[in-house]
């Protein structure tokens, strides 16, 4: 009995390990969309996952929306939010562009938890599972779930890759300057990066929401954004599998580190200061030790054939 307890607990803790780290990757993928692919500085990301988390909540308690309408609306309440928060950010660049979104963050973070109308710091409780065939979906069906969507999400990712939507965000992220001289609309592809980056963080923050079934401010607060950033950074900046290698990475990370939790953010920028210095392309980036392991491998084994 005592060990048919115990490996269902355990189960259930890696269940619960892997929606995290799955709601992650999906959020580090939408900040990917900003930096990696468009080339725009972003130090508040957390904010809409924030946006996306007290959106599906509310729908979700207050008006009775089933999950199913409220994490879509999350979505799209997340871009919609990140338009008008984004043509003013696109006014600046670089260090200012980064400091302009940080504090959009603090902003946003403050509003969750000084207005009563989003719980102030109770938060929103009573946020559940989804259901579906009558009943309340269990863990493994909700990461499964989880996992259906950030597939597709990584297929419309390669296919606007392959786009030339995906042609002129390079074209922007290597030189904004040279980019609007040949034609590309800069600003146009800058808002449509900080809408898809943001509707997919709500996203994520709708799933995350009812995984949690309990928020606060302090979820979303900028010490997350970093976590996000960190992320993105270590896996690889710009590349398609490198933000989920770092969602998984740093993901698991706390779990085998918990006597040293509290100095989370501490470890987390150290790390990204080292990969800043020692790999900026990240674990998968072109200049990367294992990308170029990767090539000499696979050069060895072509000339041995």
């Amino acid at each position: 009995m005592g060990g048919g307890e115990g490996h269902f607990m355990i189960s259930g803790y890696l269940i619960t390990i892997l929606i995290t780290i799955l709601i992650y990757a999906m959020l580090a993928h939408s900040l990917n969309i900003i930096t990696g692919h468009a080339g725009q500085i972003s130090l508040g990301h957390a904010a809409f996952f924030g946006i996306g988390a007290y959106t599906s909540a509310m729908l979700y308690t207050e008006a009775g929306f089933p999950f199913w309408i409220s994490v879509p609306l999350a979505a799209v309440v997340a871009g919609m939010v990140g338009v008008l928060l984004g043509i003013p950010c696109l006014r600046v660049r670089d260090d200012f562009l980064a400091i302009t979104t940080m504090g959009i963050n603090f902003v946003v973070e403050a509003i969750f938890l000084y207005i009563p109308f989003f719980g102030g710091a109770m938060g929103i409780g009573g946020i559940n599972l989804p259901r579906w065939f009558g009943r309340e979906m269990t863990k493994p069906e909700y990461f499964i779930l989880i996992l259906i969507v950030f597939s597709l999400l990584l297929l419309f990712d390669r296919q606007l890759g392959r786009s030339w939507i995906g042609l002129a965000w390079a074209s922007i992220r290597e030189d904004e300057q040279a980019a609007g001289a040949m034609g590309v609309d800069v600003v146009r592809f800058k808002v449509l990066a900080f809408i898809l980056g943001s509707a997919i963080a709500g996203l994520a923050g709708g799933f995350y929401a009812h995984f949690l079934t309990f928020i606060m401010p302090q979820n979303f607060g900028f010490g997350q954004s970093i976590v996000v950033l960190c992320m993105v950074v270590f896996g690889g900046i710009g590349t398609r599998w490198g933000p989920i290698v770092g969602a998984v990475i740093l993901g698991i990370l706390p779990e085998i580190s918990r006597p040293i939790m509290e100095y989370r953010i501490l470890i987390y920028g150290v790390l990204l200061l080292a990969m800043m210095r020692f790999q900026p392309g990240g674990l998968l980036g072109s200049e990367s030790i294992l990308s170029k392991v990767f090539q000499r491998a696979f050069y060895l084994s072509s000339r041995s054939e």
